[in-house]
């Protein structure tokens, strides 16, 4: 069935309003709570994040719209905080800053999959799958102080649904912020599901640097501090990728119509998808509050571009994210494209062998972890708590970790505390030696 978001009106501004009891939700059970309820909240609170910060924006940049209309934008933006912080607030206080942080990577995995596999431009596709592999290796890299600082397994937040096993190593995910800046999409010829998918993107990876700004010092552990600082700064990257692919001549009223289509899709998915019943009634009314935003700035498109808002976002809902498991997906992009790298003049992306020896992003990589590269600490001590890594995927892809490390692993710029195969290698080694003896006196 088809569902056109601009012939609902939802509920009007004037009764959007709610008071701190309506605001605050009740926090959901942490050992009970679905996986993908959690990925939905965190995902809901980044689109949120970008959805109000925009509208200050609009207000100081945009000067060609009455009073009353920036009254509104205001109104908008007041009621859009306050989902935020519903939304923010369903994380409870027994989870811990690490247990969310997995949560946030498991977003990262599966929404960049999905809309990897749901992309319509192949080269906008290309950037997701490289960004997602990524994100892989960042939940990989927590996962390690998750288990040893809080005993916590992967799969106490993922619950089997995303693999935690390395990826595209952190450590060379460090880049010259030139060449993260990607060819835009054509505003005229770009499809709507594209645009969704992007600002989408965008928001959950800037609200992933949101996060690590302002909890990674709540650690006392000076490595594991430096380890979400050295992933915030990846995260700055990805806020530079994903937002390089907007056309930037796209005018505000039309990101500020994309703003509020692209609420209105998320929260019809999280309606559709939730399976908490109590949370499912928060979705429904944002989804109503959404549409009703939606139909405001609608007007006001219409009003001062004398356009058909449809010309922008068409007639049907999109879909932005089914959060379900992709771990098939993502195996297949993991073992084939690990090796790529970002070219030069925002190129398609190259393999390792492929770069020139000038590439902008060695002399950045050689800077940053010219001591020691915080991530690649991670595995160096849970060595001495378990012999290996921690891990959790399926026997194929565990069989496979040297193998894409060595593939995924540069010659060049590497940290000299860097766990390269050979050393992987013996840590399994000798955790299964260790395993097999420890069952012997059983």
């Amino acid at each position: 069935m088809t569902f056109n978001p601009l012939k609902e009106k939802g509920l009007p501004l004037e009764k959007q309003l709610r008071n701190w009891h309506q605001i605050i939700a009740k926090p959901y059970k942490k050992q009970k709570v679905d996986c993908y309820t959690r990925t939905r909240h965190i995902l809901m609170n980044g689109i949120e994040v970008e959805g109000w910060g925009f509208k200050h924006q609009f207000n100081r940049f945009m000067t060609d719209i009455d009073d009353k209309d920036r009254a509104n934008i205001s109104r908008i933006g007041r009621i859009e905080n306050q989902q935020q912080m519903t939304c923010n607030w369903m994380c409870p206080e027994d989870q811990s800053v690490l247990e969310t942080t997995l949560g946030y990577e498991q977003v990262a995995v599966d929404l960049t999959a999905w809309l990897a596999q749901n992309e319509p431009d192949k080269y906008v596709k290309e950037t997701f799958n490289f960004g997602l592999l990524e994100d892989f290796d960042h939940l990989y890299r927590y996962a390690q102080y998750a288990y040893m600082r809080e005993g916590v397994e992967p799969n106490d937040i993922v619950q089997g649904m995303t693999d935690v096993i390395t990826g595209r190593p952190t450590q060379h995910h460090h880049n010259c912020n030139g060449l993260r800046l990607r060819k835009h999409y054509d505003k005229t010829t770009a499809s709507p599901q594209t645009k969704v998918n992007i600002l989408t993107v965008l928001s959950g990876e800037q609200q992933t640097h949101n996060f690590y700004a302002e909890h990674g010092f709540m650690y006392g552990d000076h490595v594991l501090r430096e380890t979400y600082a050295e992933i915030k700064d990846v995260e700055e990257e990805h806020v530079t990728m994903y937002e390089s692919l907007i056309d930037p001549s796209e005018t505000m009223l039309e990101k500020l119509l994309l703003h509020e289509f692209t609420e209105v899709c998320n929260y019809y998915t999280c309606v559709e998808d939730e399976v908490d019943d109590e949370i499912k009634k928060y979705w429904e009314l944002f989804l109503d509050i959404e549409l009703g935003h939606l139909q405001l700035v609608s007007d006001m498109f219409k009003k001062y571009e004398k356009r058909d808002p449809e010309e922008v976002i068409g007639s049907e809902v999109i879909i932005p994210c089914r959060f379900q498991s992709q771990k098939t997906y993502v195996q297949k992009i993991l073992e084939k494209e690990v090796n790529k790298r970002l070219a030069p003049d925002g190129e398609y992306y190259k393999s390792i062998e492929e770069i020139p020896d000038d590439w902008a992003s060695y002399a950045v990589q050689e800077r940053v972890a010219e001591i020691s590269s915080p991530s690649e600490n991670s595995i160096n001590v849970v060595e001495f708590y378990n012999d290996r890594d921690i891990i959790e995927a399926g026997e194929t892809l565990k069989n496979r970790q040297v193998d894409i490390l060595e593939k995924g692993l540069q010659k060049v710029s590497v940290a000299k505390n860097t766990v390269g195969p050979h050393k992987l290698q013996e840590m399994i080694d000798t955790h299964e030696q260790r395993k097999s003896e420890k069952e012997k006196l059983i």
